[in-house]
């Protein structure tokens, strides 16, 4: 099947021909559906804070801090803004020369809202001798997007989001998503030394923009939040990229004969975490940010989020070393069983029947994982997942951040639980990934690599297969401890298209 040229990328890539083999294989079998025991609510499975509860939270947040532990915010920044821009694309490249649809006219209408006018207006007076209100005014409408999408002009249609202009604030700056997370690092994420490491997941050929603007902004937060940053990317591995099939399911291959391969989606991320030197790391998307009038919220719930995840991680901890220590008594099993079941809600349908020492090899095994406690919002109708108790492999039941590609949509009751849900989420993490002795696991122990998903593509005006790897937060960290801490809809506010940028959560 495969030929000595083949063989040669395999070894450039960092894969075997048994890792191509084992994809391949996935595209014949198909990934099977969770098997659901419902969705996690506040009834079961998502805790609902109180004020009670945030104080204690932020307490042991700030009590581990002082220990001088490592802390790192993670934030994959390696999407391109274009899916951003579709609506402006597809009217750059339509039929009409002024505004039509309703988001055009929302658009051109709201447009010195934006936080990136002045550049926009700057740059059609560079390109076209004329601001954007005169352009508009003589119905040069297209002359203004394109000064804002093409190369010569913003060339926000390529940028990554990281670095679009945001948010405008008092004094008339302008700060990029990656600024924004620069600050919410300097007010949840700093160390007992005031160090503040962040790090970037990004594209290659976005890397040495982002570094420059970093290298520009960096000493004016350290000046202005007392801090000192430790600024890190890196890139998805090409190990991680997998091969693209025919509708035979037999490998793809350009006009030339070479293999196509594609990126394995956000789930090839695990590598890049795994790679961090971490004791506790804050996970958020780029685009997930608001100005600093509005991060109060942001950093109260980041804070009870880490919190929670410290104090459940210690509690761990003291019965794994006790665990070591042999000989617990029954009482003892039984205190780790309600933790395991009622904090870290994983239950074995058959605990009864696991006695001794049998209890006690479960208990260690389940015990010693990696540890998130993610936030999840109240649902509104958001794409995306949300919080399940699923089935395992093992036969326990877990709590899952599960898709709906991952449920059997034609199955009415598997249906019916995935309509019940009552939380999304907003991908909103704090993770532990260091052991109860201080090593580090090895993250890709903990995929269940059945939970990818085959999606339908082209190249070259020919249709493939593509394989996407179990998603970051999905089954990426199937087999993570996992808890569900309920955060406002305050925190959650994404953009995904231009126009977004116009709700008030991205106003100055």
């Amino acid at each position: 099947m495969f030929t000595l040229e083949d063989q040669q990328v395999f070894a450039n890539r960092g894969i075997s021909e048994a890792h191509v083999l084992e994809q391949l294989e996935c595209f014949k079998k198909g990934f099977p559906y969770l098997t659901l025991e419902g969705p996690a609510s506040v009834k079961g499975g998502v805790v609902k804070a109180d004020e009670a509860f945030l104080k204690q939270a932020a307490n042991d947040w700030n009590a581990y801090l002082a220990a001088n532990h490592r802390i790192v915010k993670f934030v994959p920044a390696s999407g391109a803004a274009s899916r951003m821009f579709k609506n402006l694309f597809e009217f750059l490249n339509g039929g009409h020369d002024e505004p039509v649809t309703d988001f055009e006219h929302v658009f051109f209408d709201h447009i010195e809202f934006f936080g990136f006018y002045a550049a926009l207006d700057a740059k059609c007076v560079e390109l076209y001798g004329k601001g954007v209100t005169a352009l508009m005014e003589e119905g040069l409408y297209r002359q203004v997007v394109a000064a804002l999408l093409n190369p010569e002009g913003l060339n926000f249609g390529q940028l990554p989001k990281g670095l679009l202009l945001f948010h405008l604030y008092a004094d008339e700056t302008v700060r990029t998503p990656l600024e924004e997370h620069l600050v919410e690092g300097a007010l949840y994420a700093q160390d007992e030394d005031k160090n503040v490491h962040v790090h970037f997941t990004v594209s290659p050929e976005h890397r040495e923009l982002f570094k420059a603007r970093v290298d520009a902004v960096v000493a004016r937060y350290e000046a202005e939040f007392g801090v000192k940053y430790d600024i890190t990317f890196s890139e998805q591995k090409a190990c991680t990229d997998t091969v693209a099939a025919d509708k035979d399911d037999n490998p793809f291959r350009d006009a030339d004969g070479s293999l196509v391969f594609r990126p394995g989606g956000h789930g090839a991320l695990i590598e890049n975490l795994n790679d961090l030197d971490a004791d506790v790391v804050f996970i958020k998307n780029i685009d997930n940010v608001v100005p600093d009038r509005l991060k109060e919220d942001t950093v109260t719930y980041k804070r009870l989020l880490a919190g929670v995840l410290v104090s459940l991680q210690a509690q761990a901890f003291a019965y794994l070393r006790r665990l070591d220590e042999g000989n617990c008594t029954d009482e003892e099993l039984a205190e780790m069983v309600d933790f395991l079941e009622h904090k870290l809600y994983c239950k074995h349908p058959a605990i009864e029947t696991l006695k001794g020492d049998v209890l006690a090899t479960y208990l260690k095994k389940k015990l010693n994982r990696p540890m998130r406690v993610c936030g999840m919002v109240q649902n509104v109708g958001e794409p995306g997942g949300g919080p399940f108790l699923a089935y395992n492999a093992d036969g326990t039941v877990s709590l899952q951040i599960l898709e709906s590609s991952q449920i059997d949509m034609d199955n009415p009751v598997k249906k019916a639980m995935f309509l019940e849900g009552t939380h999304f989420n907003p991908v909103d993490l704090v993770c532990a990934i260091k052991d109860y002795k201080g090593e580090k696991f090895n993250l890709p122990q903990f995929v269940d690599k059945s939970t990818g998903f085959i999606s339908s593509k082209s190249k070259g005006g020919r249709s493939l297969k593509a394989l996407e790897l179990p998603g970051l937060w999905n089954g990426a960290m199937s087999d993570w401890n996992t808890i569900f801490v309920e955060v406002p809809l305050s925190t959650f506010n994404p953009v995904k298209t231009v126009n977004d940028l116009l709700r008030d959560q991205h106003q100055k």
